[in-house]
């Protein structure tokens, strides 16, 4: 199915204390680049979370967002520092004896001592935040993909519509290029009598000029490429998937069959057809540029 490279998707899990939440942004771009904003305390997931990102936006920028909170009881420690507790008490014992002051040292005056109370992370359960984050990392993954597939039927549809369109132009194109070789034969025919003022006309002469033209008039070879391009074009947005790049390169050869018939066709009604088709392939390849 064919994806837009727009989309946004959002994925949110919890367990035991713990939770985790997934933000995923996508943008157009050439080729696929993701960036991964994580927390510190679970880094050691940023390959994982790329390797899982990268299977499903084969094309496009993506910036993905996570947070992490962890509120379980066992998720942190206190630690004393004995050493350095035992030297606060001694400091206050030596002023206490200097300065004849009242003994009121208690815990809870060492215990606001800089450093004497230390909270320490326990060491965390790698295991089970990966399958808390790669729960969130799916369920984002699914809601980015099912916003990528909304829009691109959408485009599939608008392109779809603009081919019709094209094709229409092209079969009028070559409906009226056998009538430009036919004028061309009458203004060559006035031209030749209005040069000789006679009315008898060498007809093997005649005809000779008029294929000269006709040969080099010809865009018989173009039209049937073109059509062949058009086909392509349909087929490939009604099976394809991740045909951004194909799409691309089929919009530039219709360009470059289309102007060979512009530069070919010494016709005015076949340049005004030439350049609605122009600008219908232009609109075509601003939309591709967002199809993964």
């Amino acid at each position: 199915m064919i994806k837009s490279m727009t989309g946004f998707g959002r994925g949110k899990s919890q367990t035991d204390g713990m939770e985790c939440l997934v933000e995923i942004k996508t943008v157009n771009h050439r080729y696929s680049d993701v960036y991964i904003k994580i927390p510190r305390q679970i880094s050691f997931l940023e390959d994982k979370v790329r390797e899982v990102v990268s299977k499903s936006v084969s094309r496009g920028k993506a910036d993905v967002f996570i947070s992490f909170d962890d509120f379980s009881e066992d998720s942190k420690s206190i630690l004393i520092d004995e050493s350095l507790a035992n030297a606060y008490v001694n400091t206050v014992r030596q002023l206490k004896e200097k300065y004849s002051l009242q003994d009121d040292i208690s815990v809870s005056l060492i215990a606001r001592f800089p450093d004497v109370l230390k909270v320490e992370k326990v060491e965390q359960d790698e295991e089970k935040i990966w399958k808390l984050l790669s729960e969130a990392l799916d369920s984002a993954i699914n809601s980015l993909i099912s916003m990528r597939q909304i829009e691109g039927e959408g485009l599939k549809n608008s392109i779809l519509e603009k081919t019709d369109f094209i094709e229409n132009i092209v079969k009028e194109i070559g409906i009226r290029a056998p009538e430009v070789v036919k004028e061309y034969k009458c203004k060559l025919e006035n031209r030749i009598k209005e040069m000789m003022e006679q009315q008898v006309i060498d007809e093997n002469r005649m005809a000779t000029e008029v294929t000269i033209f006709a040969d080099r008039c010809s865009i018989d070879e173009e039209l049937v490429r073109l059509s062949s391009h058009i086909n392509q074009l349909r087929e490939t947005l009604r099976t394809g998937d991740s045909v951004g790049r194909k799409l691309d390169f089929l919009i530039q050869e219709m360009n470059r069959e289309i102007n060979t018939i512009g530069s070919k066709a010494n016709d005015l009604s076949i340049t005004k057809f030439v350049v609605e088709i122009k600008s219908e392939l232009e609109k075509i390849r601003e939309q591709i540029q967002n199809i993964e």
